[in-house]
């Protein structure tokens, strides 16, 4: 565990991130979802999101249309992220658990940006974890790039030889849904029930 949790900082570095982000991401905005956002999208929401090609937790080669059919969740972190990664996708999931007891279905998907350690199978071991329905994603280099270019997402990682290297990642939960693309940016101060009633209203209001 020691690889995941050894070094704390990494967490308030993520939430400074994540903080300097939203001011990027948000503007005033109206539009079909107005009533549900906390504060409107710089752009509007198809400024956000687009296509990539990863690999899911199995081996299979996926794209954005293999998750156009339902509300998901997506997050962009790494396996051996210290602290953020793992509260904010506990987070994800726990909203999960209760918009399905709502008799929602929404889907969780975490996109690991570390793809030199996450390997398949522990990036499989790490989201059946999290929640039996999460779906883990990598990539290469390059295809994660443009992953977190379409929904501006930043991520880098240190520069050093150390095993235990930490990345800076933004911290944000995108929410997309079908016949939608995205339509909303969670920062990660909201809480479980915060999410699943903002996301039951997208969901409403679709």
């Amino acid at each position: 565990m020691l690889r995941r949790y050894s070094i704390m900082a990494a967490g308030f570095l993520a939430l400074v991130l994540g903080g300097l982000g939203a001011m990027v991401f948000f503007a005033p905005d109206r539009g079909q979802f107005a009533q549900c956002r906390e504060t409107a999208i710089a752009g509007g929401s198809g400024a956000i999101g687009g296509p990539f090609t990863l690999t899911d937790h199995t081996g299979a080669q996926v794209t954005e249309a293999d998750f156009a059919d339902r509300p998901v969740l997506f997050y962009f972190g790494y396996t051996f992220c210290p602290d953020v990664c793992p509260y904010d996708l506990a987070r994800n999931a726990e909203a999960v658990y209760t918009l399905t007891e709502r008799g929602y279905e929404v889907t969780p998907v975490f996109i690991s940006v570390d793809h030199q350690r996450d390997t398949l199978e522990g990036l499989a071991e790490f989201v059946s974890f999290m929640h039996p329905d999460m779906v883990g994603l990598t990539g290469t280099e390059q295809q994660l790039r443009d992953a977190a270019r379409a929904y501006r997402a930043y991520y880098a990682v240190q520069d050093t030889e150390d095993e235990f290297y930490l990345i800076d990642h933004s911290t944000f939960t995108y929410l997309n849904l079908p016949g939608h693309g995205f339509v909303e940016l969670f920062r990660r101060e909201a809480t479980p029930d915060q999410m699943a009633d903002r996301v039951a209203c997208f969901i409403d209001n679709a």
